[in-house]
């Protein structure tokens, strides 16, 4: 055989050179998500859009002291460390906790994550003498955690949180307050022209630039950002926990309010995965090659009631008979089985379940027997108005699914009144409350709720002391027996114990109704079947950090 010339030789690398010259860098993978929102959530560290801003402006882009487990599909999602290595209440002082930090963490802008950068942010909501002191940042996130009062350094990886009463439920509230870079604020407050000269507007002005250049610690930093139309991050090469360091090089996020444009989007391949799809549209995605991820949520999809003065709702026989009235299993059928019925806030086998004596079912009969009792009837029927949204975080299908209670409940004597407005403005209305004018004359209001831990749960919307502005009791619900049970279960730092006091609680509130229960949603999305390493954890929230995509 003869060896082959040096010209050969040459001319076969050329060939091979030229081959792999040819040959593309590798694509970056990007994954395109519509979200139901109507506007981006905001981006300075506190988002808005309800849980939505948080599973998608929040967790991607910042961390918070605790998480939520978001690694597992077969069980509820527990608390777990994030920022915080560990955290204890202390035994003289059961209002102080202790928090140690974890070392070694920097934000997107490189500077350092210390007990300092806590003590600024515990500020940035609560002391109203800070610098960073924003007000459009309170209300979504004090009212997720009404008894934090201040924050102390005691050294660089160590910090005292003090709260206004003992309360058991701390660790879990602070998975909504995220850690935004202090050095990044401090660099667009020095860039404020000095012609601004007023201290809240100076803040103002930098929290503005800071929400379009953003820095926090988390797995994905923002690379562009444009309101109303899009966010685009990219992967945290240097994120600190290297199981959740992104193989996702840029995630697109789009508002795509109605759900049959999300799901037209997602059809075409103008994006790869879709939050809440159109019920009717379900068959035709999947045969599409779309693959359907859903999973029971703590999660509650309700009207919430009204007990200002004058509302319809004061009598009990009224608020029984709607929550007879709704026939849940059709519901269901409509929304193509993508739904839990719901029988309280939490269901039978729960450890917050208790032992209520009223069994909210399908029993028209027995609603339109409490009606007639309550001194309504088909000719002379209650007329109660709704503030409901067209789209939202949570909030599932909610016009079709409001028209069909709407039906349901004539055939019980309510005449119901929808006010349907966009699904950020109802979140603001709802910390105002029913005494309000935003509630335009509406006597309930629809909006889902998280029911993974027991302030979120239940006690923000029942306890005297959440009436607005503190929290989300929106209509002025009180109850002395409700609050004593509140403040046994807060004041109670065994899990068990405590367990048992919140199954008291929720007991209690199922026989006073407070709420018309509807639907526990199961947090439909459809993805495409590229994207891998989907998780659907039994929570409102999702991990994109540890998905990758072929």
């Amino acid at each position: 055989m003869k060896s082959p010339t040096i010209a050969a030789l040459t001319m076969a690398c050329s060939l091979a050179l030229g081959a792999l010259a040819a040959v593309p860098a590798q694509a970056e993978k990007v994954l395109r998500i519509g979200m139901t929102a109507g506007d981006i959530p905001r981006t300075l560290g506190q988002p808005d859009q309800g849980f939505e801003g948080n599973r998608f402006t929040g967790i991607p882009m910042y961390d918070g002291l605790t998480q939520w487990d978001l690694s597992k599909a077969d069980r509820a999602s527990d608390l777990i460390p994030d920022l915080a290595l560990s955290w204890a209440v202390d035994a003289k002082d059961p209002t102080k906790w202790i928090f140690k930090l974890r070392p070694g963490v920097k934000f997107h802008d490189g500077s350092a994550f210390n007990a300092d950068a806590v003590v600024w942010n515990v500020g940035k909501v609560l002391d109203k003498t800070a610098a960073q002191f924003d007000p459009s940042q309170v209300g979504v996130t004090a009212s997720r955690m009404p008894t934090l009062r201040s924050a102390r350094k005691i050294d660089d990886l160590t910090v005292e949180l003090s709260t206004s009463e003992p309360d058991s439920f701390l660790p879990i509230n602070l998975t909504n307050l995220f850690m935004a870079s202090p050095a990044q604020w401090d660099k667009k407050l020095a860039a404020v022209p000095a012609s601004v000269t007023d201290r809240a507007e100076r803040a103002k002005q930098a929290w503005i630039a800071f929400a379009a250049d953003a820095s926090g610690t988390g797995p994905f930093k923002m690379s562009k950002f444009v309101p109303r139309e899009r966010l685009e991050v990219v992967k945290n090469d240097g994120y600190w926990d290297a199981h959740r360091r992104p193989r996702i090089d840029r995630v697109v996020m789009l508002p795509l309010p109605e759900a049959n444009s999300r799901t037209a989007a997602l059809m075409s391949g103008q994006v790869d995965w879709i939050e809440a799809p159109a019920p009717d549209a379900l068959d035709a995605i999947k045969g599409r090659g779309f693959k359907i991820y859903s999973n029971p949520q703590p999660h509650v999809w309700p009207w919430q009631l009204s007990f200002a003065p004058g509302s319809p709702w004061l009598d009990k026989k009224v608020r029984y008979a709607a929550n007879l009235c709704i026939n849940r299993p059709a519901m269901k059928q409509l929304l193509g089985g993508l739904m839990g019925e719901a029988t309280g806030t939490v269901e039978p086998g729960h450890p917050w379940r208790g032992n209520p004596t009223f069994q909210i079912k399908y029993d028209p009969a027995a609603a339109r027997k409490l009606m007639t009792e309550a001194g309504y009837s088909a000719a002379k029927p209650l007329t109660v108005k709704v503030q409901i949204s067209a789209s939202g975080s949570g909030q599932m299908q909610p016009l079709p699914m409001n028209e069909f209670m709407q039906q349901n409940l004539k055939e019980c004597f309510f005449d119901v009144q929808f006010d349907v407005i966009e699904w950020n403005t109802l979140y603001t209305n709802w910390r105002i409350g029913a005494k309000d004018p935003s509630a335009h004359g509406a006597n309930a209001v629809n909006i889902s709720f998280a029911a993974m831990d027991p302030f979120f749960a239940m006690v923000r919307f029942v306890d005297t002391k959440a009436a607005p502005p503190t929290s989300n009791n929106w209509g002025f619900y009180s109850n002395a027996d409700v609050d004593a049970l509140i403040g046994k279960a807060r004041t109670t730092f065994d899990p068990k114990q405590r367990d048992a006091l919140l199954a008291q609680l929720h007991a209690r509130i199922v026989d006073d109704a407070p709420f018309v229960w509807v639907a526990h949603d199961t947090g439909p999305r459809a993805i495409s079947a590229k994207v891998k390493g989907v998780v659907q954890p039994q929570s409102w929230f999702i991990d994109i950090a540890t998905m990758t995509m072929d």
